[in-house]
């Protein structure tokens, strides 16, 4: 049996520790906070509940996955819920398109509403990355990489020097369908000329996948994984700070903690769940990439609200300078709502009197309200949960993960995956247990 050391106790983190305890390993979790969860641990104040970053997943067959393979499956833990609406966006002109998951005849249907023609041509755009997803899907998604040594359809994806900007300008005369494609990038503080044209796949995976909440919030997935932990005897240790991985003759031989060190012992493994440029064995293997900066966060605690402002979708994405992304299914005592406000661009004004203009006023009904910049969810989570920020296409290989120049240090975790989100971040815990393999 190894002894394995994770580090994060996010939700790539305690993925990782309980894919490899149910390998054999000795595996021990360290998290700097006070609890598990990272940024799946909501934000609760004045008996309001708020999802503090991700509301949904994609490719939920990834969470059922772990759970599938580290005890209990999913069902018996937590209800995953389809949603019918993936989010709804309102443009400038007025004009709306509420985007359906998991359906090519329903997204054919619902961007037809914005002009004739116009559900075809999202259709043949989000079917470009139907070979995309199974190319990269069998040989680079599920199964560990070397860069040297790629096949040559993903060596011709990942050299590509299309942007995703040149394709949707190139694809889409109208500019709201351009606004619809791009978003999820946005969202994930990306500029569209530096993400590589592949990385739009994540259009196909809402169409063909659907998108799903959990029932109850994200902060229930990090609560379950939390008892996982228990269940398949990860050690534990909250309020421990990593200082950094001590590494002798070219390996990794120990964790500094400001407790002290943690020894790997002779076939010992490290598994970095964060930001690694905050450990500096590994600041210089990452010194050329850049986190992708969360957006300014508004948590609105309401009181009754209009009727006209109850039947909101759970997403809504109101474009404009800036764009604003309202979330309406916080938790909240009954009779009042808990919202959740993105902010994309520069926000000149309160952002309540922002929603004003889009014709969504709750000035008179907030009752209570967090407001949260891009600096202080970073120190919160010691890291973005949103990954690392698209350079160009040569970004795909000076991420780190699953494995890293260290032989026995591995990677997982949104920085360690092109894309941010529950899918990938999970995605990129099973392959260092498929690398790492069984004790």
């Amino acid at each position: 049996m190894s002894t394995i050391v994770v580090l994060g106790g996010g939700y790539a983190g305690m993925a990782a520790a309980a894919r490899l305890a149910k390998l054999g390993h000795s595996v021990t979790l360290l998290e700097a906070s006070g609890q598990l969860g990272g940024a799946l641990v909501p934000v609760r104040e004045e008996g309001f509940t708020w999802d503090a970053s991700a509301t949904s997943t994609l490719l939920p067959a990834v969470m059922r996955d772990l759970f599938r393979k580290s005890g209990r499956p999913a069902e018996r833990e937590l209800e995953l819920v389809p949603m019918d609406v993936v989010r709804e966006h309102r443009f400038t002109d007025k004009s709306s398109v509420a985007v359906p998951g998991g359906t090519r005849g329903a997204q054919l249907a619902a961007f037809d509403e914005l002009g004739p023609g116009r559900g075809q041509q999202w259709l043949d755009y989000v079917s470009r990355f139907n070979e995309d997803w199974e190319v990269l899907r069998q040989h680079y998604f599920e199964v560990p990489w070397e860069p040297t040594a790629l096949p040559a359809a993903v060596e011709e994806r990942f050299r590509s020097r299309e942007t995703l900007h040149k394709r949707l300008r190139k694809t889409f005369k109208d500019e709201r369908l351009r606004l619809v494609a791009a978003h999820p990038f946005v969202a994930a503080g990306q500029e569209l000329r530096d993400v590589p044209a592949w990385a739009g796949l994540t259009a196909y995976l809402e169409q063909r996948f659907g998108a799903w909440r959990v029932e109850g919030g994200m902060g229930v997935v990090a609560e379950v994984l939390a008892n996982r932990m228990k269940t398949r005897k990860v050690s534990v240790q909250t309020a421990t700070r990593v200082e950094d991985i001590v590494v002798r003759d070219g390996r990794a031989v120990a964790v500094s903690t400001a407790a002290g060190e943690i020894d790997l012992g002779a076939d010992g493994a490290v598994v970095v769940a964060f930001d690694p440029r905050s450990l500096p064995a590994l600041r210089p293997l990452v010194d050329r990439t850049l986190p992708a900066i969360p957006p300014m966060t508004f948590h609105l605690g309401l009181d009754a609200l209009p009727e006209h402002l109850t039947d909101l979708p759970d997403e809504l994405v109101l474009h404009g300078e800036p764009t604003l992304v309202v979330r309406t299914r916080g938790l909240a005592p009954e009779g009042r709502h808990a919202w959740t406000i993105h902010s994309y661009g520069k926000l000149m004004e309160d952002v309540l009197l922002a929603l004003a203009r889009h014709k969504i006023d709750v000035r008179e009904h907030v009752v209570h309200r967090v407001d949260l910049g891009a600096a202080e969810l970073v120190r919160r989570w010691r890291g973005s949960p949103l990954g690392v920020k698209w350079a160009g296409r040569s970004t795909v290989f000076q991420r780190l993960g699953p494995r890293t120049p260290i032989p026995n240090v591995y990677a997982a975790g949104a920085h360690a995956t092109p894309g941010a989100g529950l899918p990938f971040t999970g995605l990129s815990a099973a392959l260092v247990a498929q690398t790492i393999g069984p004790a």
